[in-house]
């Protein structure tokens, strides 16, 4: 027996997909932290010397520049990742997340030590856009590379899943912390649900050192055909799959950030909205998501990855604008409604079938490279930027409809992008044994 084949054999899919979701499920959740907090305290404890205005918006630019870290962090880890493994890079990724998101709880304000404070706030920032930038990529292939051929979609959905739980798990920190007195929150509590992920990485390192090693990896060594410099191969052989992976992520990310995100701040500062009827109502919709992403992904199985990202890059431009109008009611029930239609129905439409799709882009031997750089490429364009652009839109001409009609156009590039994979993608099966 080859070691491939006893890879194989030893493998249980899901349970590396569970432990992807776990993974996944944890560094997102110190993520989406820094999120919640840039909407709620950071405008207040590292830029103070501005208006409420301008905090919010400096604090949503230091969010985005995770975004920035993103790519490299796919690019090395990657490198890596082709080179030596998937499992070692993903271990190595929740490391560097963990010490990342403890430092933010660890840090003086700006009434501490001046304009240190919004600097050092920035370079743990970049810190954790660096891990998440390389966690993707290894945590989607191990699914889906130790996944049978008619579930791609379904196993390597997983830890896609751990993005709204990520979410979940960040939002109800918050939440917690908002219960108490808001000189306490100004004070420590901020911190806590910074400082808990030590707790978390611990129990995620354990869980993912259980994992073997990809077959398609151990395949590649088999071979002898470890690319030397995987960037290079994937510039050489697959330029336009490398651009249809950056521009389908714009239907799923823009609409993502701008409800997660910058909703957090617009519902209490313009519409009067309790901050916690926003979280209590995004909670809720990141549950369901929970579930309706490898649902949906059964589906994608079944019809195509590329024909179902279609659908959902339709249905979420038509959504963009109703979304707004339910949520500028006021209504709590109808602000569910609006965060169900957007983040459980939608998000699971247009981002389920993401790992599969672009694994099945690329080649084993660049295939974390490749992954990972039209990934976070696509998230630096799309996702960071998304609640800057929002607040500046909203800003600028003072109605939601500028961000719905934003959230639809986005839609476009993706539904554009898609186009140009041919409908039957058959080296997709070729690619992915």
């Amino acid at each position: 027996m080859t070691a491939q084949e006893l890879t194989r054999t030893q493998s249980n899919p899901a349970k590396v997909a569970f432990a992807s979701f776990i993974g996944t499920a944890i560094e997102w959740y110190d993520f989406f932290l820094f999120g919640a907090a840039a909407t709620l305290v950071f405008n207040e404890q590292f830029f103070p010397t501005l208006s409420p205005a301008a905090g919010t918006l400096a604090s949503f630019a230091t969010f985005g520049v995770a975004f920035a870290a993103r790519p490299l962090g796919g690019l090395v880890f990657g490198h890596f990742g082709d080179r030596a493994g998937r499992k070692k890079m993903l271990v190595f990724s929740l490391l560097l997340m963990g010490v990342g998101t403890v430092a933010i709880g660890l840090l003086p304000t700006y009434d501490q030590i001046g304009i240190a404070a919004p600097a050092l706030l920035v370079v743990v920032r970049f810190i954790q856009g660096f891990a998440v930038g390389g966690e993707w990529g290894g945590a989607v292939l191990l699914a889906v590379e130790h996944a049978p051929p008619e579930r791609k979609a379904f196993y390597g959905s997983w830890p896609q899943a751990g993005v709204p739980a990520g979410l979940v798990l960040s939002s109800s920190a918050f939440f917690a912390v908002e219960l108490l007195p808001a000189e306490s929150v100004a004070d420590w509590g901020w911190r806590l649900p910074f400082l808990a992920s030590v707790v978390l990485v611990a129990l995620g390192l354990y869980i993912r050192l259980q994992v073997i090693e990809s077959p398609d990896f151990v395949q590649v060594q088999e071979a002898r055909s470890v690319s030397s410099f995987p960037l290079g191969d994937l510039l050489r052989h697959a330029k336009k799959p490398l651009l249809v992976g950056m521009f389908t992520q714009a239907a799923a990310n823009v609409p993502f950030y701008v409800v997660t995100v910058f909703v957090l701040s617009y519902g209490p500062q313009e519409l009067g909205v309790s901050r916690g009827v926003v979280l209590s109502c995004l909670i809720l919709a990141c549950v369901l998501d929970i579930f309706t992403i490898p649902y949906v992904a059964m589906l994608s199985d079944r019809f195509g990855k590329r024909n179902s990202l279609l659908a959902g890059s339709v249905y979420m431009a038509a959504i963009a604008f109703p979304f707004f109008w339910l949520f500028d009611s006021g209504s709590t029930p109808l602000i569910l409604v609006a965060m169900i239609l957007v983040v459980t129905v939608g998000h699971a439409v247009t981002y389920s079938a993401i790992a599969g799709f672009l694994a099945g882009l690329f080649q084993a031997e660049y295939r974390y490279t490749g992954a990972s750089t039209a990934y976070q490429i696509g998230g630096m364009v799309t996702s960071g930027p998304a609640p800057f652009v929002a607040a500046a839109l909203f800003a600028g001409a003072g109605e939601s409809w500028v961000i719905s009609a934003y959230i639809a156009g986005a839609c476009v590039v993706t539904f554009l992008a898609l186009l140009a994979v041919p409908s039957h993608h058959t080296e997709e099966q070729r690619r992915i044994s």
